[in-house]
């Protein structure tokens, strides 16, 4: 099959975003006494990963897909099933905290990582921008 190239993309804005997901347990330890979230509990949170960049006219994408899961992979491995209060960074594990947390150590060559976003319920989130 003969190669196409992808050109009228390249006048366009173009992001991508890649969801992955992990289970993991915290504390907050700085809410109010009696809060809810100040007794250890744990999430099934989802992160959302959006990247943009210039579209490759030979491609037709800024990245593959899998290059964003495989620069995930490392800090996939740190958090799942992992107590978030022992990790270096994350002493209060806020979504805030984690959303910065993850945007500040992911690095995906030829893409800019422009935001993560941290789903620690079906209905709370937290969106970082870079």
């Amino acid at each position: 099959m003969k190669p196409t190239k992808s050109r009228k993309l390249l006048k366009y804005k173009t992001e991508i975003a890649k969801e992955f997901s992990f289970e993991a347990a915290h504390i907050l330890p700085n809410v109010p006494l009696g809060h809810k979230c100040g007794r250890l509990h744990g999430h099934s949170f989802k992160v959302v990963i959006t990247v943009s960049g210039k579209v490759n006219p030979f491609t037709g994408w800024i990245v593959d897909f899998e290059d964003i899961k495989q620069a995930f992979m490392p800090l996939h491995q740190i958090l799942d099933h992992r107590y978030l209060n022992e990790i270096e960074g994350l002493e209060n594990p806020t979504s805030e905290v984690l959303a910065a947390f993850i945007l500040e150590r992911l690095q995906i060559p030829g893409a800019l990582v422009i935001k993560v976003m941290v789903k620690e319920t079906c209905t709370s989130s937290c969106t970082v921008y870079a």
